[in-house]
């Protein structure tokens, strides 16, 4: 059973129309920074963090006349208008960049932005995409009294049902990445080809360069064993109703998407990597200097709240290079078992 009588359907049929239909969650006009808060929206410590890495990616790719910067899962724009105020002059003259969203283009953003719903092709530089694969859609399976694996159906109004049991590609991915046969029942998994596959979609678009995915994310090793299927509205966690007033998300089997060559590592650890570190300035500051002090302290804070291995900083970083010029730009990172490729 997929879909069923009294609206009820899958959760990645639901999520789909929920999210991106007319009327759909995020395209309301207040835009994802209306309900939660993302690094983005933190501090532009996170926008300069990014333009260091694009920054490496155009030096190791020998500095070519244009360089793409593509935002995917771009909201409002807010990152890349905060990566173009503060490129450095020597990279903005070549730089093209996108902010690939469905939503309608926003009032008021850079002109030099081209936005588009799909991500340009054949191109070379870096792609990032922040808190966007948590929003692709897909299907959660169930353990049922027996063991076996089933589709949870939902209705308008969030109420759920078992549906018939997994099968096909489903049922062999769930084998490989979140085995829920002989589970305990109730125990859950998210069916996350679906986001596999767009992420392959978007790194085959580089022609070279880099490609990073930054979500909340969990790996073979530690699968939450009643999955992770939320919603969030207004700033606060709530229980996803696929009716279009909150977000859907679901947090990413990051190691699933990973192709040949990818790293994982933490944001904390990439942010380390590309200058930011949470440390307090040196008190000697606030005498020679008070106000450079005052300006270095509120960094430091902002930095922490970026990094903190408690929040911001768990997030794992899906590091994918396309072609050998790009490979190890944010070492130190952990590369992933050959079997999980």
């Amino acid at each position: 059973m997929a879909s069923g009588t009294n609206g009820t359907r899958t959760w990645r049929e639901a999520a789909e129309a929920a999210l991106y239909g007319p009327g759909g969650f995020y395209r309301r006009p207040e835009g994802p920074a209306g309900h939660f808060r993302t690094s983005v929206h933190a501090s532009p410590l996170y926008a300069g963090a990014v333009v260091e890495l694009l920054r490496r990616v155009d030096a190791a790719l020998g500095h070519p006349g244009e360089l793409t910067f593509t935002d995917v899962g771009a909201g409002r724009g807010e990152l890349v208008a905060g990566v173009l105020a503060q490129c450095p002059p020597e990279l903005a003259g070549r730089l093209r960049p996108y902010a690939v969203e469905l939503a309608d283009r926003p009032a008021g953003l850079d002109p030099r932005v081209e936005w588009t719903d799909t991500p340009p092709d054949g191109v070379h530089g870096l792609l990032f995409a922040n808190e966007w694969l948590d929003n692709v859609p897909l299907d959660v399976a169930e353990a049922d009294g027996g063991g076996t694996p089933r589709r949870v159906l939902v209705r308008p109004d969030g109420e759920e049902l078992l549906g018939d049991p997994v099968t096909g590609r489903d049922a062999g991915w769930l084998a490989h990445w979140w085995p829920l046969e002989g589970a305990p029942p109730g125990s859950r998994a998210e069916i996350g080809h679906p986001r596999d596959a767009a992420w392959a979609r978007a790194v085959a678009t580089l022609r070279s360069g880099l490609a990073v995915a930054v979500d909340y994310a969990h790996d073979l090793a530690a699968r939450p064993p009643f999955g992770t299927l939320t919603g969030f509205r207004d700033g606060r966690e709530v229980r996803p109703v696929p009716d279009g007033s909150c977000d859907i998300t679901a947090h990413v089997a990051l190691d699933a998407c990973a192709g040949p060559g990818a790293t994982l590592t933490t944001q904390r650890e990439a942010l380390r990597a590309l200058g930011v570190d949470g440390g307090r300035p040196p008190l000697s500051l606030a005498s020679s200097d008070p106000a450079a002090y005052v300006r270095a302290l509120g960094a430091a804070g902002e930095a922490a709240e970026l990094t903190s291995p408690a929040g911001l900083g768990a997030f794992g970083w899906l590091v994918q290079p396309v072609g050998p010029a790009c490979e190890g730009l944010l070492a130190p990172a952990r590369p992933l078992p050959r079997e999980g490729l």
